[in-house]
């Protein structure tokens, strides 16, 4: 089974290939992405990495709260993106009567 992590607080000077061999340490990385703006193409400094279960729960364990280029990590299992609003649903915005 893959599991998918979340890697959050990530320098934004890394690159995926940096991402993958971070995680590469503890097992086969299946997918690594950095998430870019899309405008600016560049680095929101957060990003996703796919391997097996058992070694993404080890590499969780391992990563989480660790220092990397001068910024502390967040990794944990990525949450399902939530479909019940879409990013232009704007309805807890006050409309004017």
């Amino acid at each position: 089974m893959i599991t998918k992590i979340y890697v959050g607080g990530l320098s934004y000077d890394l690159n995926n290939q940096d991402l993958k061999t971070m995680f590469m340490e503890f097992g086969t990385v299946v997918s690594s992405a950095i998430i870019k703006d899309r405008d600016s193409h560049k680095s929101k400094g957060f990003g996703f990495i796919e391997m097996s279960s058992k070694q993404a729960q080890e590499a969780i364990y391992a990563l989480n709260n660790k220092e990397v280029n001068g910024r502390r990590l967040i990794v944990n299992v990525a949450r399902p993106k939530s479909s019940s609003r879409s990013n232009n649903d704007r309805s807890d915005v006050r409309k004017p009567y």
